[in-house]
């Protein structure tokens, strides 16, 4: 079981949340104020782990590939922002050990697993963990999505991550509970956002569901109510379906609000 200290107890944490609109959470952007506030606070939360597995959104390949260096440059995989934005720095190191242990397990799953040395850290870690970690000591790995965006092979990612949670590691599934460029850039015209938030916090945190019943309804995702308008492609959504896969019972809303206009949910498991 993952052992992150919080007030006295050691526990284990998996989080899921969005990570914004590029860089903007660190340029203080105003659709972001309350989106910062809280990856801020959250560490109050979690405690210091002793390495942080992000499962990122802008990250997808054809198998399950985890960053091999023990330096990961940094990916300004955006465009169009000032230039400063493409002089942030977040130099945390990698850990070619564990992403090492990480492929085994996958490879136990069967899941034909490689290490990737070329990759660098993109921005659904640096940004988010740049508000939450600032200091950069904490190693940190990237595990990709898949490209078939097949949700069960997601959830199965996650299953065979488990023995994970043994250890003092944060598992960070970074991505956006809503993500539809073009209805970022228009002012809400209806409460479609917030019928899909409600879905997803309603079957993500009943305390009657068995897990079982809760990684089936996410395999069927595309079946909530407006879920093909919040997620016009799912990239920002399979990080959940990883950590998902790693739960063992309910999540916690930990944070609920808008960003950049638009409703979006964060979504963490502990465990004793």
């Amino acid at each position: 079981m993952l052992s992150v200290m919080t007030n006295g107890s050691n526990r284990s944490s998996a989080l899921y949340i969005p990570h914004g609109g590029g860089p903007l959470p660190l340029m203080d952007h105003p659709g972001h104020h309350d989106l910062i506030r809280f990856l801020k606070a959250i560490p109050e939360r979690l405690g210091e782990p002793d390495l942080i597995l992000v499962i990122s959104a802008h990250w997808e390949a054809f198998v399950p590939s985890v960053t091999g260096d023990p330096q990961p440059p940094i990916e300004y995989d955006y465009y169009g922002f000032p230039k400063e934005c493409y002089q942030i720095t977040y130099p945390a190191p990698g850990a070619p050990e564990m992403a090492a242990q990480i492929i085994d397990l996958l490879d136990t799953g069967q899941m034909k697993p490689r290490l990737d040395h070329a990759k660098g850290f993109d921005h659904g870690l640096f940004v988010p963990l740049k508000l939450m970690y600032p200091d950069a000591s904490i190693p940190c790995l990237q595990l990709s999505l898949l490209a078939s965006f097949d949700p069960g092979e997601h959830i199965a990612m996650g299953r065979a991550l488990l023995p994970l949670l043994d250890d003092n590691i944060l598992v960070l599934g970074s991505g956006f509970s809503f993500h539809n460029m073009g209805a970022f850039r228009e002012k809400r015209s209806d409460d479609r956002d917030l019928v899909f938030d409600q879905w997803l916090r309603e079957t993500l945190t009943d305390p009657a569901a068995a897990a079982e019943r809760t990684r089936e309804a996410l395999k069927n995702w595309e079946q909530a109510p407006h879920a093909r308008f919040c997620h016009p492609t799912e990239d920002h959504l399979l990080p959940l379906h990883v950590c998902l896969g790693m739960a063992s019972g309910p999540a916690e809303v930990v944070f609920n609000d808008d960003v950049l206009g638009r409703r979006a949910s964060a979504f963490l498991w502990q465990s004793d």
